[in-house]
């Protein structure tokens, strides 16, 4: 073969190479087609996009989807859907056809995703070694939404500047957690809890047992009741087979809480495994002090708690002294230097709208009573009609003294109608 054939051959691939990028290039809907045709089976997902798609290829493949939908074939829930997709990845991924999970850049605009939908999906995978995916120019995710049980998140925002293999990670996430009011709860039911938060993560890498920080505020709001505070939790992370891990969290806040004339700081911080498998989260054993003012008592306990549909919360512990906020106690308990031994549980919606029990020793002196903690708040508010809190329950002690007389072998029973009706 002549110099001059070679040349004109070579000449004419170069000109196919570039017509075929040409085609391909001006026709992203067809791109677009192709890519979920060969995405959707490999992940177990029927992948529609029917809005305008771009594709690019300079420095590196670019391909931007429209009114994205992903479900799994047969299901009627979406496990997710997005506005626009915007996927950029280096040449290398492509070269090893997805056996390198590397990503340039990742944007969703609202995205939606039905936790339910997505937890079916992961469970129907097969068994696998998981790969990190590294992103070399980030994450965002803007206006997103994710719906649970009962709940929702809701303007979802979250950047991720870089995601590189054994270098630190940071991410600033912010949204609002919103519950509708409970179907359990009284007549006039209780107006929707909302819980916005805007957080700053990080972690020393992305791998296993990396030691994860979390900063930020969480604002909790129902009604006219707030409570803002700041954040600060770390501990060792680990996934595994869709679970999360940390194990021991250390969590620590320092808060206010508002309702009316009612202005409550306060302190508090617990140490303790913490597991969240799907919706359902697990605290539990684990530490926790309270320090307050006013009406706030200091608090060491050990508690246990879980939240599925319903939160569910157990503490016992010692209060340390009876604050002279609270209503007075007749002597000789009020006099008493000794600490109070508690038992608190409650089982419910997590406004703590239902019943709260709560079993208090002093000496020989003993109270196991139910009330509800925002009544009981609303009754600390307000000038109250009754010097007692509203609650029903029972004390037992055996001496007291009231107005000069002394009594002997007290054994007193507290009765609050609305109780006696409520969950």
């Amino acid at each position: 073969m002549t110099r001059a054939r070679r040349w004109f051959i070579a000449v004419m691939a170069l000109i196919l190479v570039a017509a075929l990028l040409a085609y391909w290039g001006s026709r992203p809907q067809r791109v677009a087609g192709l890519v979920m045709s060969q995405l959707g089976p490999a992940l177990g997902l029927e992948i529609t996009a029917t809005g305008v798609s771009e594709y690019a290829l300079r420095g590196g493949p670019r391909l931007v989807l429209r009114n994205v939908v992903a479900r799994t074939p047969g299901a009627t829930r979406d496990v997710l859907r997005a506005n626009r997709i915007d996927v950029a990845v280096p040449w290398s991924t492509v070269r090893s056809r997805g056996a390198e999970l590397a990503f340039t850049h990742v944007e969703l605009d609202a995205p939606v995703i039905d936790l339910g939908a997505l937890q079916s999906w992961l469970a129907a995978r097969p068994a696998g070694e998981s790969r990190m995916p590294t992103l070399s120019n980030g994450l965002r995710v803007r206006d997103g939404r994710v719906v649970g049980d009962g709940w929702s998140v809701e303007a979802l925002s979250l950047d991720v500047p870089r995601v590189l293999p054994k270098q630190p990670v940071d991410a600033r996430i912010s949204g609002q957690v919103a519950v509708p009011p409970s179907r359990h709860s009284r007549v006039g039911g209780n107006p929707e809890l909302q819980v916005a938060f805007a957080l700053t993560f990080a972690t020393t890498a992305p791998a296993n047992n990396a030691t994860a920080t979390v900063n930020g505020t969480v604002r909790y709001v129902q009604a006219d009741r707030r409570l803002v505070s700041r954040i600060h939790a770390s501990g060792p992370l680990h996934l595994d087979n869709g679970e999360l891990t940390i194990a021991p969290l250390r969590f620590s806040t320092s808060a206010r809480y508002t309702q009316g004339k009612t202005n409550l700081p306060f302190v508090f911080a617990l140490n303790g495994p913490l597991r969240v498998h799907g919706t359902t989260v697990a605290l539990s054993p684990a530490g926790v002090a309270l320090r307050g003012s006013d009406v706030i008592p200091n608090i060491d306990a050990r508690a246990a708690f879980a939240y599925s549909k319903r939160a569910a919360l157990h503490l016992e512990g010692t209060l340390a002294t009876w604050p002279d906020t609270w209503p007075a106690l007749p002597a000789p308990i009020g006099q008493s230097t000794s600490h109070l031994p508690f038992a608190l549980d409650y089982n419910g919606p997590p406004d703590f709208s239902h019943t709260t029990r709560l079993q208090l020793t002093r000496d020989d002196t003993h109270f196991d009573g139910r009330f509800r903690v925002p009544d009981v708040l609303a009754w600390i508010d307000a000038p109250p009609a009754s010097p007692l809190p509203p609650l029903s329950g029972r004390v037992r002690t055996p001496r007291v003294e009231i107005a000069g007389a002394i009594l002997e072998g007290v054994d007193v029973r507290l009765e609050d109608p609305a109780l006696n009706a409520a969950p």
